[in-house]
């Protein structure tokens, strides 16, 4: 009997999933003689061993598709709600592994999935993995599928309001997504030619930003684009939620159980003060500079639709990589985008870091050169 492989998409959806499900299946398929099981709703589909073989009719017709035929949960093996209560299935999904005779399990997703990956591959499990993730933000790759559809759609965006913010003279602030890291935010910002890009790794100074809107309407510009990645932050709140993140390292590394509960009491509060940050900012910067101000939060629409060629090809590229993987026995990996090659990198070197944009990354050079503001003053 030839080989069988299971494939799951977790954590939110990402355009590409279904290029990289169809090159999976089709490269297993008609390469290597293997057989192909999809696990529906990610790690859940794995515990309730809710199945569909991914054969030619289901994988045909699939590659221009947005979204993941498998569909997707945001379930975590070791905290699965089972009923009322959080249940640790990695056992269940273990058995249902077996059941199926599998000579390994791929898990397409981003930083969250590759952690709960990881867990499995400890448990006993074979295991490889795909990054996808429209943040761009999964550790010791060069790019996500899903990130550059997700850029195309935000610079799409904010080009059709430079219209409106010009015709009606008003600062446009455009929320970005990007979860704690900044790549959308900043690429889109980039590639749209806004005024203002404010992102994670550089906490902003209102004042700065607002000054620098006021120098444009001296210079007779009446409109400004203002580009926020979601999880942007004040120097002030950057600073608190910092000093928060040291304290719950420091209780960790004490094994203080006691501070760390508080201490995530006190980080969950933060996080739920955040909630209106961009309004709030909007509303700032209306105070600050005199211009009538307008929020768009671009949402979802980042995540949806059809991927774009760039997406396709990747998706297929890392997907064909990762059955040559499993042919060659490989397995406890991510397979990592090197430039126009792939590489294996271990999981352990994944999980819990995340891809920030370093602070001398050529996007925030070039945007300072042309002038655009960071939200902090340049030397």
């Amino acid at each position: 009997m030839g080989k069988c492989i299971g494939v799951l998409t977790a954590g939110g959806d990402s355009p590409g999933l279904n290029a990289a499900i169809r090159a999976i299946g089709k490269s297993a398929l008609s390469t290597y003689g293997m057989r192909v099981i999809g696990f529906r709703d990610g790690f859940r589909g794995l515990m309730e061993n809710r199945t569909v073989q991914l054969e030619g009719d289901i994988l045909s017709g699939i590659l221009t598709l947005g979204g993941t035929i498998l569909g997707t949960s945001r379930d975590k093996p070791h905290k699965m709600p089972v009923g009322s209560k959080m249940q640790d299935m990695t056992e269940v999904m273990m058995d249902n592994y077996e059941r199926h005779h599998l000579d390994a399990l791929i898990c397409i997703g981003g930083g969250g999935t590759q952690k709960n990956a990881y867990r499995l591959s400890k448990s006993g499990m074979n295991i490889i993995t795909l990054p996808k993730t429209i943040d761009n933000d999964v550790a010791q790759t060069d790019i996500t599928f899903g990130f550059d559809t997700a850029l195309s759609i935000a610079t799409d965006a904010i080009d059709r309001l430079h219209s409106t913010a010009h015709s009606h003279h008003r600062i446009i602030v455009v929320e970005i997504m990007g979860h704690n890291t900044g790549w959308l935010g900043l690429g889109a910002g980039l590639a749209s030619g806004a005024d203002v890009i404010l992102i994670p790794e550089i906490p902003y100074d209102i004042n700065v930003v607002a000054e620098a809107i006021r120098r444009r309407r001296h210079r007779g510009k009446n409109f400004s684009i203002v580009a926020v990645s979601e999880g942007a932050l004040s120097k002030e709140n950057a600073n608190k939620y910092n000093e928060l993140l040291e304290k719950k390292q420091k209780a960790k590394k004490n094994q203080d159980e006691k501070k760390l509960g508080k201490i995530a009491e006190l980080l969950q509060q933060f996080k739920s003060s955040q909630t209106n940050n961009t309004l709030r900012l909007t509303s700032m910067l209306e105070e600050l500079t005199g211009l009538e101000s307008r929020l768009t939060i671009l949402g979802h629409l980042q995540r949806g639709g059809t991927p774009t060629a760039a997406d396709r090809i990747l998706a297929t590229r890392l997907g064909t990589a990762c059955v040559d993987a499993i042919a060659a026995k490989k397995f406890g990996c991510m397979v990592a985008v090197r430039g126009e090659t792939t590489q294996l990198v271990p999981l352990e070197k994944v999980v819990g870091v995340r891809k920030l944009i370093p602070q001398n990354h050529p996007w925030v050079k070039s945007a300072l050169e042309t002038g655009t503001c960071l939200g902090q003053e340049t030397k």
